[in-house]
């Protein structure tokens, strides 16, 4: 059985449709019109695949030839991004979203460690499998969008980039109290919710201003900080990672109320 039939059978016996509904009801940024008509767009989805698939085979291509340098592995984050699917697989199961960033940032991380060739495969294994899941998961919820059972996706956030940045702090916060209750399911679930609903939404404005600090936190939203609560580290651990991400959303701010006075400034 092929990987997509293998998702597609998979999360449609595992309470997909409630998943769907809840992610596919609330999504901010610029998402294109594709994602509230998915099965006119499965073909495209399919060549995005195909096409993110060879791009990360050709780095590691050249990263075994030619050495890290050569490889570019930072190209790997624009390359998904560069994509209408980024945001259908997005906007419908975040948890595959997430695996995807975290596999894209196996493969840079081991380039950049010089790490074995072997080890770098392995984790381009997983990414590969992250993103025919997530295709898979994409038709099914094609499926269920043609039959009316999903909400369209619109934007939901009506505070201002500041404000939404403080209540990212505030969330990242909450998921550190839920997993100090033990509660790692819903710790997650609160940060992938954040990253999609809020940080999502104000991640345009702050790549203008400093691509890099929207890159790290992407990371540290989708790969360091659920990496740190799944691998079940300490409190104390968890909390360092939030403080940081919270250190980084502070200077995001300070470049964002920069950026609205200069605004200011000039009309």
């Amino acid at each position: 059985m092929s990987p997509v039939l293998k998702a597609g059978r998979l999360l449609a016996t595992c309470g997909f449709l409630a998943a769907l509904t809840a992610n596919n009801a609330f999504a901010t940024g610029a998402i294109g019109d594709h994602v509230n008509d998915m099965s006119a767009h499965l073909g495209q989805y399919t060549e995005e695949v195909e096409w993110l698939v060879g791009k990360v085979d050709g780095i590691v291509d050249t990263y075994e030839k030619d050495g890290a340098k050569a490889a570019h592995p930072e190209a790997l984050s624009e390359h998904w991004e560069a994509v209408d699917f980024h945001s259908a697989i997005e906007t419908n199961y975040i948890p595959l979203y997430a695996n995807i960033w975290q596999g894209l940032f196996g493969v840079r991380e081991g380039i950049e460690q010089g790490k074995p060739v072997a080890d770098v495969r392995a984790e381009q294994h997983k990414l590969n499998e992250a993103l025919w899941q997530s295709l898979g998961a994409v038709k099914v919820a094609a499926q269920y969008q043609e039959r009316g059972l999903l909400p369209k996706v619109e934007a939901t956030s009506t505070d201002s980039p500041t404000e939404t940045i403080d209540v990212i702090k505030q969330r990242l916060d909450r998921s550190l109290a839920k997993y100090a209750e033990q509660l790692s399911d819903e710790a997650i679930g609160i940060v992938q919710d954040t990253y999609l609903n809020l940080f999502e939404g104000i991640e345009g404005m702050l790549i203008e201003q400093d691509a890099d600090l929207v890159e790290d936190l992407e990371l540290d939203f989708n790969v360091t900080l659920q990496k740190a609560i799944q691998d079940g580290k300490s409190v104390d651990d968890v909390r360092s990672v939030i403080v940081a991400m919270q250190g980084k959303l502070d200077h995001a701010k300070a470049l964002l109320k920069q950026a609205e006075q200069q605004r200011s400034d000039v009309f």
